[in-house]
């Protein structure tokens, strides 16, 4: 297998304090869905999560549901329309009717909200939202908002000295079950999907609007088997806080998991999000049991694992009890799973991922995890 990866090594502190478009992490990401309450309640049964806060009409938000999930330093917001009277009603509805449920909002937060969008627009963003405040008891939001692939969003949110359960408007809210043991603590990365010929356009938009430098990237051999081939590349910060794999497909014999996402979702979208756990034994056991469904692995993998992965802190027979994967690089090791789409449309699914000092992305995987995505999609019959 040919060996196209790359690594950049993290930016120096110096370089990180030039940094014209600074970023302290992932701040939300946001999804809209045909039936929020359900969704927060999925979330926090099946991945853990605990509701923290609501909007609705019970408080003022006649138009939309929203509820705000937290599991560690993660946030996810559910929406749902109530009844469309505005353009942000009509957009979200009309997004669910042609996408299903999906992430409409990568949101992140940044140190100045109005500094990070004048950078941005001035180096070729489309604007969504200008800079303005919004505020409640709790003070003062800065929130911008800049368009990036399909009709997803980076929402900038600055939101030093807030104190509020996530945003004015919102309340906070009771857990709806009993809150376990959390299973994540943060978001890894968020994966995009473009079209065919796009990739490098999204990556130097983040190049050139963001700042973000290039990570890794996977083409060729890396990232195919025998019917289906990809293209990656990952953008990132400079402190890594936020990454950003883009994939495109590759022609190929037949239709690859990124053709499958694209027809139907409906155009870009934002495939996966990777959850970073300290414990994906535990973890994934409790999802597991819980009803998520995550991808096989056939016993083979396991049968050579230990001879090239090495030694991790998971024996391997209890790796392949719950289909674990592993990757080994120069800088340590990562155990990774994937569920299976979490909606009825093959589009949006989850990776668990447990970091020993790689700060890869499981290249050592792609065939077996791409073999076993092909398998379900053959099932579906979209292969």
């Amino acid at each position: 297998m040919a060996d196209n990866s790359m690594i950049i090594d993290p930016t120096p502190e110096t370089a990180r304090q030039a940094d014209p478009f600074p970023v302290k992490g992932m701040d939300a990401v946001v999804f809209a869905v045909g039936n929020a309450k359900q969704a927060a309640h999925y979330y926090s049964t099946a991945f853990g999560m605990k509701l923290v806060a609501y909007s609705g009409p019970e408080n003022g938000s006649r138009e939309t549901a929203s509820y705000v999930l937290t599991s560690g330093a993660a946030r996810f917001v559910f929406t749902s329309v109530i009844k469309p009277t505005s353009d942000r009603g009509r957009f979200l509805a009309e997004h669910v009717a042609e996408h299903g449920d999906g992430v409409v909002d990568l949101a992140i937060e940044v140190p100045d909200a109005r500094a990070a969008y004048k950078y941005a627009t001035e180096h070729g963003a489309t604007g969504i939202e200008e800079p303005h405040e919004v505020g409640d008891e709790h003070g003062t939001v800065v929130l911008a908002a800049i368009a990036t692939y399909g009709k997803t969003r980076h929402t900038l949110v600055e939101r030093t000295g807030y104190t509020g359960p996530y945003l004015p408007g919102f309340v906070e809210a009771a857990p709806m079950v009993e809150t376990p043991k959390r299973f994540f603590q943060a978001i890894d990365h968020c994966v995009g999907n473009v079209e065919l010929g796009k990739m490098n356009e999204w990556v130097a938009f983040y190049n050139n609007v963001m700042g973000f430098t290039n990570m890794k990237e996977f083409v060729g051999d890396d990232i195919a088997t025998e019917y289906s081939a990809l293209m990656s590349k990952v953008v990132a910060d400079g402190t890594l806080k936020v990454k950003f794999p883009l994939n495109e497909p590759a022609i190929a014999k037949k239709k690859s998991q990124i053709d499958e996402y694209l027809e139907f979702y409906g155009g870009p979208g934002v495939q996966h999000i990777a959850l970073a756990t300290n414990d994906i034994v535990a973890s994934v056991r409790a999802m597991r049991a819980a009803g998520v469904q995550f991808l096989d692995t056939p016993d083979s993998y396991y049968d050579t694992l230990g001879e090239w992965a090495g030694e991790t802190r998971v024996p391997v027979e209890t790796l392949r009890e719950l289909k674990i994967l592993v990757d080994r690089d120069e800088d340590g090791y990562l155990l990774q799973i994937f569920t299976k789409p979490v909606q009825d449309r093959p589009t949006v699914f989850f990776e668990m991922i447990e970091r020993h000092g790689s700060m890869g992305f499981g290249k050592g995987n792609f065939k077996a995890l791409f073999e076993a995505i092909e398998r379900e999609q053959e099932r579906r019959g979209n292969l």
